[in-house]
């Protein structure tokens, strides 16, 4: 029989390149999505990559524990992905209830109804750097304390530990990925990288002249979607449930970020970028930096896309999907 695969937050990058991968491995993979009376489902993501059909969506909400249950006896999964959440940091300051429901109490909503409907199924929870916010140790692993910055983070790290609460507490396999920044084409326009190459691809196109950011000097270990997602099915194959950084180890600046991405297409990020005050946090992390050597040893995992591809190809597919509205 083949695998069975949950995977909340499927419409999102996570979740697209994770079926893309799931799927080419012999899974049926069922996606849970929160539909909206006002408008259709975003399939955008899956249809870019050329999955949306052989997706079985079902209906659900983080927030709504009698969903979950529904969801978890119609799939009967193997396997349950929780990439689900407010994930965008900057509105968890305007939304601090709503991320601490759907980020932090939606992972335990998910852990009670797997612990109620299949407790024999593997669980993934998508925790995040932003957890250790104001870094207590250069490069950060498994050990390094958390001191999040912003409600996203608050919330991220009651996700993480209730994770690890349920394996302790309920022999579950549940396993936490800390995953650093991780970026692609089908990344949301709304976080900084994607809004640099689609930025990147109007300019050259003549559509805007100006791109503004917040800071610039802020520095992440950037990787791409692909590589992560692989990342994460690895750890739900491993004999024992345990948590892993995933990361590159390689830091690089929202500056050098914007150089490489304006040099892809010819031009000088500084006659185009401005900085602007709204764009800037209201408690900044400064710098991120992972350590992954545990997942190297153990997963045997390694990044296998480079930061200058992964940004070349972000560019090209913003200057293709931009060309073709114009077509």
């Amino acid at each position: 029989m083949k695998k069975s695969a949950l995977i909340t937050g499927i419409t999102g990058q996570d979740g697209a390149y994770l079926a893309q991968l799931l799927l080419s491995k012999g899974y049926q993979v069922f996606g849970l999505a929160r539909r909206s009376s006002t408008s259709e489902l975003n399939l955008s993501r899956l249809q870019w990559l050329g999955i949306a059909n052989d997706i079985e969506i079902l209906d659900g909400d983080l927030s709504d524990l009698s969903s979950l249950m529904r969801a978890y006896k119609t799939a009967n999964p193997s396997e349950i992905y929780n990439l689900a959440a407010q994930s965008f940091v900057a509105t968890s300051w305007s939304q601090p209830l709503l991320t601490a429901n759907v980020t932090a109490v939606g992972v335990a909503n998910m852990l009670e109804a797997l612990l109620t409907c299949c407790p024999g199924a593997r669980f993934y929870q998508a925790s995040s750097s932003e957890m250790y916010g104001l870094i207590r140790e250069p490069r950060q692993t498994e050990q390094t304390p958390f001191y999040p910055r912003s409600p996203y983070a608050v919330a991220k790290l009651y996700g993480h530990w209730i994770t690890v609460n349920y394996r302790e507490s309920h022999n579950l396999f549940a396993t936490s990925g800390i995953l650093f920044n991780h970026e692609s084409p089908l990344r949301g326009i709304e976080f900084v990288t994607r809004k640099i190459t689609d930025g990147v691809a109007r300019i050259k196109l003549g559509l805007q002249d100006k791109l503004s950011l917040g800071n610039l000097d802020a520095k992440r270990d950037w990787g791409h979607a692909r590589d992560y997602t692989r990342a994460m099915w690895m750890m739900l194959q491993q004999d024992v449930a345990d948590d892993y950084v995933i990361a590159t180890g390689i830091t690089t600046s929202v500056r050098d970020f914007c150089q490489s991405a304006f040099a892809h297409v010819g031009l000088n990020y500084e006659n185009h970028v401005v900085t602007d005050p709204r764009f800037l946090r209201p408690a900044e992390v400064d710098v991120l930096l992972g350590d992954s050597t545990k997942a190297h040893q153990i997963l045997g995992w390694h990044p296998e896309i480079s930061l200058n591809e992964m940004i070349s190809e972000m560019v090209e597919a913003d200057l293709k999907r931009l060309s073709n509205k114009g077509a």
